[in-house]
């Protein structure tokens, strides 16, 4: 029997790291502590399990959430609640935070800027904070703001290696919210285009580009406003997984959030005012246009007159039949409009 179950459990093993390649899946296992550190790429769920209950700091990133076996592995693995398996897979899901006691479950949004297209691109982060592990797990590569937590991690930059699990969720929690910061950034270069487009030849185009910006902007504000609660209720509840040091950083990020949060507001207003401007500037372009053909029309109006009045085919009409008639026509035709334009002129009306 034991030889049996040896056998099928590494066909279990074999099976877990086929669905790693066929699927595109990357699992990779940090442990760490103060003195020592180990990084690799596991190969299979197995590896994962070994990480549950030790002295060490572990941290399983996932960053491919298509692959649900692997995922219902993880989940026997660690004992999650079958509620999680649905969030991790759902990707539409809005940030929020669940107690379940032995473990905290986080879904937030990370932001990138895709700077090919120049879009802002939403990835869906689920973290799971146990006692000394966490477990993330990442939608897809679409931006990974994580390499920075990696980095201090293996150079034993800060405090990371010296604190808990809870500590290793306040800095990706934090690179989330510094990437926030990176994607306003181009969204701001962004602006200052549009804006000096907007003053020297605004289209149709502009106004597009314009209506584009705001519904990036819209993306963000749906995916920082809930953050702001998340970090809020790890900061503020009871939970023994946070310790009262870490809580101090918590409290930072949530202030940090808060300034996304109003560089976010501060954008939109300032897309709402170029858009209200772009409207204004094509109404005057319209108004311009209108007063040229008014100024035209308004001219011609009396030369309209004067000729169709000498059109009329009246015998009797004192110059048909004097020699200087068509001439005389012409002077008062010229005279006519020459008054009106200096008139114009005099009031303004006209350049």
């Amino acid at each position: 029997m034991p030889k049996n179950k040896s056998k099928n459990s590494s066909h279990s093993s074999k099976n877990s790291s086929m669905s790693f390649k066929e699927n595109n899946t990357k699992v990779t296992i940090i442990d760490y502590d103060a003195n020592k550190f180990k990084e690799r790429e596991a190969k299979s769920i197995d590896e994962c399990k070994w990480f549950k209950n030790t002295s060490t700091v572990t941290w399983i990133d996932i960053d491919n959430t298509e692959n649900t076996e692997i995922i219902k592995q993880l989940d026997a693995c660690f004992g999650l609640h079958p509620l999680i398996l649905e969030d991790i897979k759902n990707t539409n899901q809005r940030p929020k935070l669940e107690d379940f006691g032995d473990y905290i479950y986080m879904l937030i949004k990370m932001l990138s800027y895709n700077q090919q297209d120049g879009t802002v691109e939403v990835e869906q982060i689920s973290l799971i904070l146990g006692k000394n592990f966490v477990i993330s797990f990442q939608s897809g590569k679409k931006g990974d703001a994580f390499e920075s937590v990696r980095e201090k991690i293996r150079k034993s930059k800060g405090k990371i290696r010296k604190m808990g699990a809870d500590y290793l969720v306040y800095r990706i929690i934090d690179a989330v919210i510094d990437n926030c910061f990176t994607v306003l950034e181009y969204l701001g270069e962004r602006i200052e285009l549009l804006e000096e487009e907007l003053v020297s030849n605004p289209s149709t185009e502009t106004i597009k580009r314009l209506h584009d910006l705001k519904r990036e902007v819209i993306v963000l504000r749906r995916s920082v406003w809930p953050l702001r609660e998340v970090i809020n209720s790890l900061e503020r509840g009871d939970s023994s997984l946070i310790k009262k040091s870490t809580k101090i950083y918590l409290r930072d990020i949530y202030y940090n959030a808060v300034q996304v949060m109003d560089n976010i507001e501060t954008t939109r207003d300032i897309l709402s005012e170029m858009i209200d401007i772009y409207l204004s500037s094509m109404s005057n372009k319209l108004n311009e246009i209108m007063k040229v053909l008014t100024i035209i029309a308004t001219i011609f109006m009396p030369l309209t007159f004067v000729a169709g009045m000498y059109g009329m085919n009246f015998k009797f009409f004192p110059e048909i039949y004097w020699k200087y008639g068509y001439l005389f026509f012409w002077i008062i035709v010229i005279l006519i409009a020459s008054s009106m334009i200096l008139y114009f002129k005099k009031k303004k009306w006209i350049s």
